[in-house]
């Protein structure tokens, strides 16, 4: 099965799952700032498009969402809190290591704050963490006097981890008994859409004024914001993504084996694959970095795997026959156990190729 192949029945089997019962009945747009718009579908699964206009002013957004609190100074967090202090937001960035809200504070003049509760002046929290569980971990942080003790009604959490669905419903049924709204919006675009502010955001949300909220935050972060429905949609959306991109790098990983057991020269393969059907991001991007040796770590191993086995998991619960979904989970199962998850997921075609006794550099 070839990459082309693969990612096509990833799409397949990804529209199975996602396809609203019905596209009729359609809102009036939402109103967000400046030319920003959402157009609602009212159907089971939204979804949507506007692009920002980069040039309207910070003063026509919500001014009672002056103070951000933004959880998460990693690779892309860094970058997308650089960007909201840029725009003008009072932004109390946090992470766990503290060097790094250290540094942060110092390069952008914010406050350092010393625990998540410090947080609690923001009327918007965003996070950027590894999982749905370290969100959870880092609001309930200090009992009694935890960020979410102290956040007030009508603060907003915007959550873009990658998450099961049904713990982000969970999550905010809690945080609706403090008065707190929630939004999930993964998002896509790796560091250097965060550094560039050109990230894609997968949104979901119960609450209109919320969507409206988020949205004019996000928009500094990036010019593509889609409305997929309902609370936990948007993480639907996020792991159907990488289910289909993984699914597409695993083919074009074990495509290359195949050829360079034939005497087929790698770098052509991946230009044949890019001018062709088999062109992807995984061909583009993710297999031309491997024949490159460019082992930095862009997306961890063991997030990707542990993406894939959200989508499966929504699979299962449909009762919807996704072959394919658990043939690329395993594969990025074996990799991870025998590597580790740490390092960059590009690090697993070492691994599948050391099965065929191939050494990478070969």
């Amino acid at each position: 099965m070839n990459s082309f192949t693969a990612a096509g029945i990833a799409a397949i089997e990804t529209l199975t799952l996602m396809l609203p019962p019905s596209r009729h009945s359609r809102s009036a747009p939402l109103r967000v700032s400046g030319n920003l718009s959402i157009h609602d579908r009212q159907t089971q699964s939204i979804i949507v498009k506007f692009k920002v206009d980069k040039r309207s002013s910070r003063r026509e957004e919500n001014v009672t969402d002056r103070i951000i609190g933004f959880i998460g100074l990693g690779n892309m967090g860094s970058h997308m809190a650089a960007h909201l202090v840029k725009a003008g937001y009072e932004v109390l960035a946090y992470d766990i290591d503290p060097e790094k809200r250290t540094l942060f504070a110092r390069e952008y003049g914010t406050v350092v704050p010393e625990t998540p509760a410090d947080l609690a002046p923001a009327s918007v929290i965003l996070t950027m963490v590894p999982t749905g569980a370290v969100v959870r971990a880092a609001l309930n942080k200090g009992g009694e006097k935890s960020l979410l003790a102290g956040l007030k009604p009508g603060s907003l959490v915007i959550d873009t981890t990658s998450s099961p669905p049904d713990s982000t419903r969970e999550l905010g049924a809690d945080l609706a008994r403090q008065g707190v709204l929630l939004i999930d919006a993964p998002v896509s675009g790796g560091w250097m859409g965060a550094r560039d502010a050109n990230l894609v955001f997968m949104m979901g949300g119960d609450s209109e004024e919320a969507v409206e909220r988020a949205a004019a935050v996000l928009s500094h972060l990036g010019n593509k914001i889609f409305r997929l429905g309902k609370l936990g949609s948007g993480h639907v959306m996020k792991s159907m993504n990488n289910y289909v991109s993984a699914a597409a790098y695993v083919g074009a990983c074990e495509a290359l084996i195949i050829g360079r057991q034939y005497g087929l020269d790698p770098a052509m393969m991946v230009d044949v694959f890019n001018v062709s059907t088999a062109r992807s991001f995984a061909t583009e991007t993710s297999i031309r970095r491997i024949i490159a040796g460019n082992e930095s770590r862009n997306f961890a191993l063991d997030l990707f795997t542990k993406d894939i086995k959200i989508a499966a998991d929504l699979a299962d619960a449909k009762a919807v026959k996704a072959t394919l979904i658990h043939a690329v989970h395993d594969r990025m199962v074996e990799a991870r156990d025998a590597i580790g998850g740490h390092g960059d997921h590009t690090k697993a075609y070492a691994f599948w190729a050391s099965e065929v006794g191939e050494e990478h550099g070969q």
